[in-house]
């Protein structure tokens, strides 16, 4: 499980890929302080085990699932990626639960400044809007966000310089990808949902908005 809150930039040495997918080397600082092979590391959001490390780096196999989901198969030497360790259980939780699982990849449209902060706006496919709502949680190549607005196919969200800064959001241009991955929590309550509605239970129909108001669950 991971936070979306980015230790360290890391910069891609390698990409070689084949028909069973790529080995991905990357050049980091930060994240070898403990590192060990087994090793989970969100890279650009996206969970990858690290399979050897050195002084300079480590080295994570894709597989061609990964590949077909995440930005990993366009992946080249030379480019920035967001980098978090999985958290450990006495860690200090920053950002949201954020299980390292890509749902789809989504479309940077452009960043508009706003007081000190900017908006960065999104295009995203309907796979990761039925979970998106208004000020709720959502993980851009890795990074915990928050939702400022939403449109459509589109949404935006605020961040302050210092994200920026600290993440490779600084290189995204108009029409890159980036890797999305919404909030695990609607998803698990989808699917009560559905299986609670394709249930014979005799007491389903008790569930009310006013029930679901009563106890908190709705304003």
């Amino acid at each position: 499980m991971f936070t979306g809150i980015i230790e360290e930039i890391g910069l891609i040495k390698s990409v070689n890929k084949s028909a069973n997918g790529a080995d991905i080397t990357i050049s980091c600082n930060k994240i070898l302080e403990d590192i060990q092979i087994g090793d989970s590391i969100a890279v650009d959001g996206a969970c990858q085990t690290v399979v050897s490390f050195d002084s300079s780096g480590f080295k994570v196999e894709a597989s061609p699932e990964t590949l077909s989901l995440t930005t990993l198969r366009d992946f080249n030497s030379g480019q920035y990626v967001n980098l978090e360790r999985a958290l450990i259980a006495n860690g200090r939780f920053g950002g949201h639960i954020v299980s390292g699982h890509i749902d789809a990849t989504g479309t940077f449209i452009k960043k508009q400044k706003q007081g000190i902060s900017y908006l960065h706006y999104f295009q995203a496919p309907q796979i990761v809007l039925n979970y998106v709502i208004y000020k709720g949680s959502i993980c851009i190549n890795g990074i915990s966000l928050t939702i400022a607005s939403l449109q459509n196919d589109t949404f935006s969200i605020a961040v302050i310089p210092q994200t920026i800064k600290d993440t490779n959001l600084q290189y995204l241009k108009p029409g890159d990808k980036v890797n999305l991955e919404s909030d695990v929590f609607a998803k698990y309550v989808e699917k009560f949902m559905l299986n609670y509605k394709n249930n014979d239970n005799p007491q389903k129909d008790n569930i009310t908005l006013d029930y679901l108001a009563e106890h908190g669950f709705i304003n």
